[in-house]
């Protein structure tokens, strides 16, 4: 039994990563043709080229499932034509065990997309959109940079602009008390944060509204501490898509805990457990089709009857995502629905194989 796991393992395994360098041949083509229109500046055609590179890995665990599938059709489709599969039952295999099998390789890609998806694709996709747009819009003597509002409690600060160097120029402050009426507003002329996680105002000026009057108060130099630290306010520089699993949950955690929408956030992480979780069924799901109707089938029927699965799955995934975000459906049952739908088609059509 351990020879032929490892030999199913090792047909599946090898099938899967020949599709994914076909689809990711096809991904950095389109990549890089979407980047021509924007090509300006510091963005040229290496630029783009670059951009297209850097975001390999996320596009690999974003079509990881999809891979999977199809590469687990053609390999136990290719031992179904040779009749190995057919020995295997005849000696004495069951289809629980031959799935257990099988069920294997989906686990080690589902390590290999835990890997991808959380250590590597996240930080890489950042950086490439963080280079592209420093290329396409850095001008000398102009600060880099997106404006941005940040709650921390009782008090929302503006800054003039957010950038990866933790330098956001003028900054607003606004401390509201607990019946939230308003008790001061304060501007600083530039801001940043240190090492320590200290925010550093400079020239800084704010208006008290106190029960006997107004108290204006002014420092050249302001040191102080908010519960917003460089990893976090890092965190909201970068899309959802580019966001770590554990990036995710802590930018959640501060959302909810300042009161502020989190659903995005939070549709984002379970669609990307969904997902990934999803990996492992692949393999199983593929086996109960070429023991069934696709037995006899050539490699185009089985290349083209993944790729339809593959394909309503990911637009399957897209809507109940997109939907959930506009009617406000809990993410963690919502994500879900399309993987529960295949496990649902695996035994089924596993119930089916004699």
């Amino acid at each position: 039994m351990g020879l032929l796991t490892r030999y199913l393992m090792r047909t599946i395994l090898a099938s899967t990563a020949l599709v994914l360098l076909v689809l990711l041949a096809l991904a950095i083509l389109f990549e890089f043709i979407g980047q021509l229109d924007d090509v300006q500046a510091g963005f040229g055609i290496p630029q783009a080229l670059m951009y297209a590179a850097l975001r390999l890995p996320q596009l690999a665990f974003e079509m990881l499932p999809i891979a999977a599938l199809i590469g687990s059709l053609l390999g136990l489709g290719g031992l179904a034509t040779s009749s190995e599969l057919v020995v295997m039952r005849s000696a004495g295999v069951s289809i629980a065990r031959l799935a257990g099998m099988v069920a294997l390789s989906g686990v080690v890609l589902l390590v290999l997309a835990v890997m991808v998806g959380e250590f590597i694709g996240p930080p890489l996709d950042f950086f490439a959109r963080n280079m592209r747009d420093e290329a396409r819009f850095d001008q000398e003597g102009v600060d880099f940079g997106n404006p941005a509002w940040i709650k921390d409690g009782p008090v929302v600060l503006h800054l003039e602009r957010v950038n990866s160097e933790f330098e956001f120029g003028g900054v607003y402050l606004f401390r509201f008390n607990e019946d939230n009426t308003l008790r001061s507003i304060a501007r600083a002329e530039n801001s940043g944060i240190d090492d320590n996680d200290q925010w550093i105002l400079e020239n800084f000026r704010e208006t008290r509204f106190e029960d006997d009057g107004v108290q204006v108060v002014s420092a050249e130099l302001m040191v102080e501490s908010f519960g917003v630290d460089s990893d976090l306010l890092g965190i909201t520089l970068v899309k959802p898509i580019s966001l770590s699993a554990r990036g995710l949950i802590s930018y959640i955690r501060y959302l909810q805990s300042n009161g502020l929408a989190s659903e995005r956030y939070e549709m984002e992480l379970w669609s990307r457990i969904a997902t990934t979780t999803t990996v492992v069924l692949m393999p199983v799901l593929a086996l109960a089709f070429v023991f069934g109707s696709l037995r006899s089938s050539g490699a185009g029927s089985r290349l083209m009857i993944g790729v339809l699965i593959g394909l309503g799955y990911y637009l399957a995934s897209e809507m109940l995502s997109s939907s959930g975000q506009v009617f406000n459906l809990n993410p963690a049952i919502v994500t879900w629905i399309p993987s529960l739908a295949l496990l649902l088609v695996t035994l089924f059509a596993l119930s089916r194989v004699r």
